[in-house]
């Protein structure tokens, strides 16, 4: 069982970065995928125009991949931000006007996930005011991402590489989800379940899956140390994998991973074409 058993997505946004944006789904359709999900594209804009916007839809339907996953604007990723929604002032004002813009693009991609970055705490604010202006934020995100039919995605991260990242652990992202749900009533938020992360945490991956895996929305992963291939560290992630779909998650798992010193294209050795 394992990878050749599940759904398996490229994320574009830290896969096949050595070319242009719209370049991107073409380059994982060669490689044998059919599916493809980003971050939030436009870091300088969470409202671009309408052209590029329909640019990148596009390239997606002309290679006949499908858009599983799509961040809302969470300023700049790769780097130093994580997530805006919290942040108050101007990054929210963004947030906020990013949530129909996203919602839209995805809707009309038929893709029915969209990841809610928390935001990094800031100093000299109340962690309490950042925690209320994200929930009234989320709710906005869900009541937008339920209109397209879609769940709305909250992520754990991890301390060493986010250490002003509240949610660093899978219960303090699934007791975000359960506030969320409790606020709109929808029951649309779900866990975004990234293995990568939650290792660097130290967590029981095992016992993250048994006891979360209903509430679980969407699965990333990435081999840890480094962030690498599946195969490149230690990380047993076919057996966590197979326990995921004995849990009954058969959902997308999205490859999120570095390709390292090498084209992306040469990154997916370890997982036969036909498992793709």
């Amino acid at each position: 069982m394992g990878f050749a058993d599940q759904r398996l997505t490229v994320n574009v946004s830290i896969l096949f970065t050595e070319l242009p944006l719209l370049e991107r789904p073409a380059a994982a359709a060669a490689a044998g995928f059919t599916a493809v999900e980003l971050w939030w594209p436009w870091v300088d804009s969470p409202t671009p125009e309408q052209s590029r916007l329909d640019d990148l839809k596009k390239a997606i339907e002309d290679v006949g991949v499908q858009l599983t996953g799509l961040n809302f604007y969470a300023g700049q990723l790769p780097g130093p931000d994580r997530g805006a929604l919290s942040l108050p002032g101007e990054e929210s004002e963004r947030f906020r006007s990013n949530v129909d813009v996203a919602a839209d693009f995805a809707g009309s991609l038929g893709c029915t996930a969209l990841n809610a970055l928390y935001g990094n705490r800031v100093d000299g604010v109340d962690p309490a005011g950042q925690d209320a202006l994200a929930l009234e934020n989320l709710e906005l995100a869900a009541r937008a991402a339920d209109r397209i039919g879609a769940v709305l995605l909250i992520e754990a991260l991890n301390r060493p590489e986010s250490p002003r990242y509240p949610l660093v652990s899978a219960p303090a992202a699934v007791g975000i989800v359960d506030k969320v749900n409790q606020a709109t009533g929808l029951g649309n938020a779900r866990f975004l379940m990234d293995l990568y992360h939650l290792s660097m945490n130290g967590e029981d991956l095992a016992a993250v899956i048994e006891r979360y895996a209903s509430k679980t929305g969407h699965v990333q992963i990435a081999d840890n140390p480094g962030r690498g291939a599946p195969g490149t560290g230690s990380l047993p992630l076919d057996d966590l994998l197979d326990q995921l779909k004995k849990a009954g998650y058969d959902g997308w798992v999205g490859l999120e991973y570095k390709p390292g010193d090498r084209p992306s294209s040469e990154a997916f050795e370890w997982l036969p074409r036909e498992a793709r």
